[in-house]
């Protein structure tokens, strides 16, 4: 039995339900963008079975998209979470026969209340259908399921439709990256555009020393820091140079090297600096790998504030 074959038609079949939801997509979708846009409260998603399923993964999608969303299941609806279905909600009814009973049986409770209903079944003359105030439909000619019995083709569609319906509020709301990120605070887009220099900065024990030292103490001072480079500064403060391992080993390499040498002579005289503790840590990264060093220091008017290495970019997750 070939089974790649088989994979190849199941995903032949569900791009073909695709192609012709695409062909037949009309004026509905924009009458259920207004709706959910005008809604007051929250976009409530409910089905059952795989249509459940789908229906959670959406609500999911609205609510982490800037609509506010939440999944009821109709059996617990009946059972009292009705009662979290508020006058200024509006409700997204799944369920591809239009008929499930559990879903059917909430239906004119919803209504009685006036709340608007948009309906995603295959049949608009089904009881969900008729209930709509919106109808979508999810009718696709057959399931990839060779027993025609899974939902399979029909929940793709149905999921598409949902992410359809999602980037379609997103536009409308003109719904940006930063407040995807404020969604998100814990995720990698999250991290790279909140958390800032001064988050992650070393700002005490710094290895630092005065430009008098001695290359012999500067290695001293670069093993007890632990950061593979020491600072360097005059009498007042000022940053003069960054000596780093890198410069060391050259140093070694140098017909001059004296260990009782000034470690000022062999250090970097312009070290990559900058003045912004508030600057993003990612941006921070940005000139890290650009002029591919592994710390930059941070300066207030040319003194040493603090240090950025990569390694803590690195462990807080920054990309």
């Amino acid at each position: 039995m070939d089974f790649t074959q088989i994979a190849k038609d199941v995903l032949d079949i569900e791009a073909d339900a695709l192609k012709q939801a695409k062909n037949r997509i009309g004026e509905n979708i924009n009458k259920a963008v207004d709706v959910i846009y005008n809604l007051k409260g929250k976009l409530v998603v409910t089905g059952v079975g795989k249509s459940g399923l789908v229906g959670s993964k959406m609500a999911a999608t609205f609510a982490s998209t800037g609509t506010p969303s939440f999944f009821i299941h109709p059996t617990e609806a009946l059972h009292g979470d009705l009662g979290m279905i508020g006058k200024d909600d509006g409700v997204l009814a799944i369920s591809y026969s239009g008929e499930s009973e559990e879903l059917v049986k909430i239906l004119p409770h919803i209504k009685r209340f006036d709340i608007p209903l948009i309906g995603m079944s295959s049949n608009p003359n089904s009881t969900l259908g008729r209930y709509s105030d919106v109808f979508i439909s999810i009718a696709v000619e057959r399931e990839a399921c060779p027993l025609q019995a899974a939902p399979t083709a029909s929940t793709t569609l149905t999921m598409a439709l949902g992410d359809a319906l999602a980037v379609c509020l997103m536009k409308k709301r003109n719904f940006q990256v930063s407040d995807f990120a404020s969604f998100h605070p814990g995720g990698s887009l999250g991290k790279r555009l909140f958390i800032k220099v001064k988050d992650l900065a070393r700002t005490k024990d710094l290895p630092i020393i005065d430009n008098d030292t001695t290359l012999k103490d500067a290695i001293v001072t670069m093993s007890e820091g632990k950061l593979g480079n020491v600072l360097i500064t005059d009498r007042d403060g000022m940053l003069k140079g960054v000596l780093s391992d890198g410069d060391l080993r050259r140093a070694l390499m140098s017909e001059h090297f004296d260990l009782g040498a000034k470690a000022i002579d062999f250090a970097s005289k312009n070290p990559k600096t900058i003045e912004d503790e508030n600057m993003l840590a990612s941006e921070a990264l940005k000139k890290i790998e650009e002029h591919k060093i592994q710390m930059l220091v941070i300066t207030k008017n040319g003194k040493v504030w603090g240090v950025l290495h990569i390694h803590d970019l690195v462990e807080a997750g920054i990309k």
